[in-house]
């Protein structure tokens, strides 16, 4: 049974090596109050009250994985900034091995900042930018990454479409993970899935797939498997982990499908329930699981975070609790 299998994962204790890929951004949270609209023009002023930062993207990826107890080595770009300095030192208090982080001089560390009043998001600033990597600092990244390859068990890519997964780079990585014997995990962005040739798994949501695969919909079992078939082709990849919202969570390969339905029975904020579902398959598959009962905690493990507010994080002993509930 998923459970018995479950509590040997936590009661062996074993820290599966987890290597992370990706965008690395900050979110920056500007909460204060708004009483009054601006004599300059008519938009809100908002008094701040408090400020906060937390770790986004790939790096959020990663914070997810230390709470569940793997070992990771983070891998991506920063801006040469203040940002980037606060961001990696986050990294290092939460135990992220940053070894593989590079600095690019010519871009500011990605930060987006949201000015709520209330509980009301009045506006984003994001500042960022997404040209593709340099061919040197391609160079760069790969040597550090290839260092940490072979003591890995497996590898994410979280492609937030900031510049990093140029073709040429991620084709590169795939190439050096795979030559390693490693599987490849990508959440990916963009319109074009076939820099992802050849890896494991790629776990779209189902907006993000039905844009890729150029289908003009995705409602029915047949359309998604449809749209599931063109990414099959470009990439070659073995899995496709399709997530569909209140519907739940498709498990598609070129010969079978699998509908695993929602966990959750309330939903406060839905905001890096993605990235836990990520980093939760990538925990389980490494911990010896199979892919399909890899998803159905990932499903648990999205179920717990998206019942608190803001990007939340969740653990093997809150997992174990989730399913013994269902």
């Amino acid at each position: 049974m998923l459970i018995d299998k479950l509590r040997s994962v936590i009661q062996t204790g074993k820290q599966p090596n987890i290597l992370v890929i990706g965008d690395l951004m900050i979110d920056h949270y500007v909460w204060g109050d708004a009483t009054r609209l601006s004599p300059e023009a008519p938009v809100p002023v908002v008094n701040v009250k408090s400020e906060s930062t937390t770790l986004g993207g790939a790096a959020n990826v990663a914070q997810n994985l230390i709470s569940m107890g793997a070992k990771v080595v983070l891998g991506g770009l920063v801006g040469d900034d203040v940002s980037g300095g606060q961001l990696t030192t986050i990294l290092e208090q939460e135990g992220i091995d940053t070894c593989c982080i590079i600095k690019d001089s010519s871009r500011p560390t990605t930060v987006k900042t949201r000015v709520l009043a209330g509980s009301h998001q009045l506006v984003r600033v994001d500042r960022e930018v997404t040209d593709a990597i340099a061919v040197d600092l391609e160079d760069e990244l790969l040597k550090k990454l290839k260092d940490c390859i072979a003591q890995t068990d497996i590898v994410l890519f979280s492609d937030y479409n900031k510049g990093l997964f140029s073709p040429s780079l991620t084709q590169r990585l795939i190439a050096a993970i795979n030559e390693q014997g490693k599987k490849i995990i990508v959440d990916p962005k963009g319109l074009n899935y076939s820099k992802y040739k050849d890896v494991y798994i790629i776990k779209p949501n189902r907006k993000e797939l039905t844009e890729a695969a150029k289908a003009e919909k995705i409602k029915t079992i047949d359309d998604l498997q449809q749209a599931s078939k063109t990414i099959f082709e470009q990439t070659g990849v073995e899995y496709l982990v399709v997530t569909l919202s209140e519907e739940g969570m498709a498990i598609v390969s070129e010969l079978t499908y699998k509908l695993l339905p929602v966990k959750a029975t309330e939903v406060f904020d839905v905001t890096g329930a993605g990235d836990t579902v990520l980093a939760a398959m990538a925990y389980f598959i490494a911990s010896g699981m199979s892919v399909e009962e890899a998803c159905e905690l990932a499903n648990h493990a999205a179920a717990i975070v998206i019942r608190r507010v803001g990007s939340a994080t969740t653990t093997l002993a809150e997992i174990l609790q989730d399913v013994e509930r269902s």
